[in-house]
Formats: structure tokens, sequence, C-alpha cells
């Protein structure tokens, strides 16, 4: 067993309608994944989180369920899922699900039957009101659903949906709703899946604490996590909780909440330091975060499969990030956001993204990449919201990119086939066969040192001053001997750096962006080229 496997994983997202179509029909499916687990291997990825891949109507990228327990048929099959699970445990890596039982379909039978009889048991699935409270919550998406009710016709009634329309809200304080939660986890986790990411959590315990107040909210937390860990002692919940700062600890409950938070405070802070090629709002993020307790972590990535919201930075921060990365409005999103994926944003360099990724791989907590970032996929704007950055993996230069055999207006999505981003300049096979082996072969270095760096994983961090405002210096200590020391230059200029600490003052590199010339100054400086980056171990440490 490894009970704390996820403190040192790497876990890889996917979106299986658009990842690889094993059987021609123009969706990505659950087969096609299977046959691609080699690619997260050589990757070096240790986790795969994949997307919603059940029953829906596909109007929010499958988020939109109406049947938790079985796999839409465009998808595969629930024997599809038990291959792939197989699969995945011989490859070494480990699967996540996604939970999404904030809301359902507004197809779903639950929904259906709710809103044709009153007098149903599943009426109070949902949040139903004869009018709508002035209780002062807005959508989700403001800038696309005018409020959170809307008023529906066969059931003569405003119902809620904290997203869209089509979206209606579950009442996750009912306790029936509550049993068919965790029906549907006991389900998965029979197959043998390692945990899930919850969907929304902040929503959904704000109504199961409607009652009550936050003790009912924080019940319904501990409720899932104990269920969980009595069925599958390794299985994780990955939370998405966008909230201030100080409410964290309302969702890790010290430790009988949620196992790892998705960590939107730093993320945003991330893409501000990238913004200004200043190391400070790294440093001055990972200092104000609070402490984790101790079975649980922080997960981190550069960008998620959804709009990169920023919500978290102050107006002029946020209007400088955007200003960066989306100066044209039709790149931004709900007023708050950026619809764009990372290699657009940061110009194509690879260079730089090599550096993103070294930055995302060297701070303390849980990587999560997302499928195609690792060569450095484009976008398609011409996508509706956030439907842009959900766009089909590029294996190879062939027609599709290498995604589906289908004709064009059977595809899912369209592939982006013009501009330096396109699949014939961007892809899988080309980056394998390239020389240097392109950005791919960097983050495959990355990641796969990362891992051996058990450190960052398991330990305690602190931040470094260098005295080079462009250098993330942090320092990470297991307690006991091991120590790892992380550079990552956001500047486009070659710097120099020194490590304050004195029992630091033999370090010997461990990966880097390229060779570094070692220094006979006391102590010594550490050079960095432009977007350049170093991995550190004390020398007493690597040759003992």
């Amino acid at each position: 067993m490894q009970p704390l496997w996820y403190r040192n994983a790497v876990i890889y997202a996917v979106d299986p309608a658009v990842f690889r179509d094993a059987n021609g029909d123009g969706w990505g499916d659950i087969q096609g994944l299977t046959r691609r687990l080699d690619h997260l291997r050589g990757l070096g990825a240790t986790c795969v989180w994949i997307l919603p891949f059940y029953p829906s109507p596909f109007k929010d990228g499958g988020y939109d369920i109406t049947d938790h327990l079985s796999v839409d048929p465009r998808l595969g099959t629930v024997p599809d899922v038990v291959e792939l699970l197989e699969e995945a445990e011989e490859a070494g890596i480990r699967v996540l699900f996604d939970l999404v039982v904030q809301h359902t379909s507004d197809q779903h039978p639950w929904f259906r039957e709710a809103r044709s009889d009153p007098d149903s048991p599943y009426r109070d699935y949902y949040v139903w009101a004869d009018e709508p409270p002035d209780d002062g919550l807005e959508s989700v998406f403001p800038t696309v659903e005018d409020g959170v009710w809307s008023w529906d016709e066969e059931a003569g009634q405003y119902y809620r949906h904290m997203f869209y329309a089509h979206e209606p809200d579950l009442n996750t304080a009912n306790p029936e709703v509550r049993k068919e939660i965790r029906r549907i986890m006991a389900f998965w986790l029979r197959l043998g899946v390692s945990g899930f990411r919850v969907d929304a959590v902040p929503y959904m315990v704000s109504q199961a604490g409607a009652p009550g107040g936050f003790e009912d909210a924080a019940d319904l937390l501990c409720e899932l996590r104990e269920f969980v860990s009595l069925r599958h002692p390794e299985a994780v919940l990955v939370g998405e909780v966008d909230v201030p700062l100080e409410e964290y600890e309302d969702y890790f409950l010290d430790g009988d909440g949620l196992t790892m938070l998705l960590n939107f405070w730093l993320n945003n802070h991330v893409w501000l330091a990238l913004a200004r090629g200043e190391a400070a709002p790294v440093h001055k993020a990972l200092d104000e975060l609070p402490p984790t307790p101790r079975r649980s972590q922080f997960a981190n990535w550069l960008r998620n499969h959804d709009e990169l919201d920023l919500e978290r930075l102050t107006e002029a921060e946020r209007e400088e990030t955007m200003r960066a990365f989306a100066p044209e409005e039709d790149m931004r999103a709900y007023g708050r956001g950026i619809r764009r994926r990372v290699a657009p944003m940061l110009g194509g360099d690879p260079a730089r993204l090599a550096a993103a990724h070294a930055l995302l791989l060297s701070l303390p907590g849980t990587p999560v990449l997302q499928y195609g970032d690792e060569i450095g996929m484009g976008d398609d704007l011409s996508r509706r919201e956030r439907l842009s950055v959900r766009i089909p993996m590029q294996w190879t230069s062939d027609e599709n990119g290498g995604f589906s055999s289908a004709p064009k207006d059977r595809l899912v999505a369209e592939p982006v086939r013009e501009g330096p981003f396109g699949y014939e300049e961007v892809n899988v096979y080309d980056q394998h066969r390239s020389p240097g082996g392109g950005l791919l072969a960097r983050v495959g270095d990355l990641v796969r040192t990362r891992l051996g760096l058990t450190e960052i994983g398991y330990g305690r961090h602190r931040v470094l001053d260098t005295g080079c405002p462009s250098v993330v210096a942090l320092r990470h200590d297991d307690g006991e001997d091991g120590s790892v020391v992380t550079l990552v230059n956001l500047a486009d200029a070659d710097v120099e750096a020194r490590i304050p600490d004195e029992d630091l003052d033999d370090l010997v590199d461990v990966l880097t962006d390229r060779e570094y010339p070692r220094d006979g100054d006391d102590p010594p400086v550490f050079k960095l080229g432009p977007y350049g980056y170093r991995w550190m171990r004390p020398r007493a440490h690597v040759f003992k």
C-alpha cells in the first residue's frame, strides 16, 4: 500500500472526448485513451484525471450529466472503463474520475421526475422556490446567465442553477441525495479508481449547510472522506475550491475533509509573476498559504480545463495579467479570466514554456498537467466560452492531427489546422523524432526528475532570497538529511543568484535547461540563462 502516494504524484488531466478516437466515429473515447497510456507513462505521469465521460447532452463539455453510473455511448462502455483501469494499473498509473454532484443535466431522469410531479421524492432532490429569493447569489457565468433562478413551466416553480440554466442544482442537504452520491462513489471505487476530483465544492457544500449552517456543510465533506477511506484506504478527494485564502481550512477540516485542494490562490500569482517576469508574486503567495494538515496537500497547475480564472488577484493585478496574456476582448471570459492555452499566452517560446513547467513542477504540492501542454498545443478562439481550450489532441501531422480518422463534419471538435500551433507544426510524433526532442522531451525530463526529488512532494519548503528579482528560488527539506534547491528564471535575460543558506554551499546540478559551468566563488554564484532553470542537491547527498 502507498497511503500517501498522492504527495509525490504527477497528475495528467485528460478530456477523453477529444484525446483519441479509436473507432473512427469522430469522438474521442475510453479505448482511445487506453491505447495512449504509453504516452502518459513515457512522460512520467503517475496518475490520470479523466474528465467526465458519463452520458450527457454535452452542452457543457460533459459536465451536464444524465447518468452518473454509466458511460456515454459515444465514448464507450463500462467494460471499456474496466479495461482502462486494468491497463493503467499495469502501467503504474492511478486513475481519478470527475465527481460532478453539485448539479445534473436538466435531462437527468431525477429532474424530469421532479418537474413533472410535485409529490415525487425527486422533487426535493433539487432546489425550488415559488419566488426567487433575494439571496445575493450570482451566476458562475455572469456574462452568459442573467441569474441563478429559472422558471420551469412544467413544475410551476423556479429552480436554482449556479451554472447554466440546463444544469439544475442538486439539494445536497437532502439525505437521499447524499445517499445517491455515496452510491455513485461506491460504484466506481469498486471498479478500481483511486479517487475523485470533486467539482464545484463550495456550491455543493453551501447548499448542504443551508438547514443548519457550516457544521452541516462540514459534515458533508467529512462524510464523503470517511466513505471513500473505508472503501479504498488509498483513495483521495481532490477539491475544486476557488475561495478566499482564509477559507481553505474549512475544506481541509484538519485532515478530515478533502485530501487535496486545487490551489487557485497560487495559480493566480504564478501568472502574475509570469506577466511581470518577477518572482515576488510567487514567493509572497507561498508565504501566505496556510499550512496543510499532515496528510493533506495542495494541487498546482498552470492551466486547467476551464478558463484561467483570475479572481484571487486584485482588480489592478488582474488587469495587468490580462493585458499581458489576453490583450484582446475575445481572449477573455466572464469578466474575470482568460480562455487561452499556455503556449499561445507565452508566445509559443519553447524556452519560456519549459521554464513555466519547471516552475510548476518545483512548487510544493502535487503538479497537474493539462493534456497537450507538454507539446505546446494552441487553442481555438472561434469556439464559444471555455470550449476554446477543449480541442483535439495533436498526435501526428496526418489529417485531423491523428486524433480521428472520421470525416471533418463528424468530428466532436475541429483540430487546430493552421498557424504556428496547427497539428502540422505541433504534434507528439514529430517532437519524439526531433533531434532535441522539443518541448515534450524537456517536460518529460522535468516530470521524471521531479518524481525522484521526493522532498518537493513530501517535505517542507522555504523561499530563498537570492538577490535576483526574477528567480523563483525554493528550498525543500524532508526533515532528515534530504534537501533540494530549485531556481527558475522568469526573465528573458542572463542572471546570477546566490544561495544564502550556509549549509547549501556545495550544491550540484540534478537537472538544468543547459550546461552551466561550476562557479569557484565562495559563496558560489549560480548563473541562469534567459528562462533558465536549475534543480540542485547538496553534493554530499548526491554522492553519499
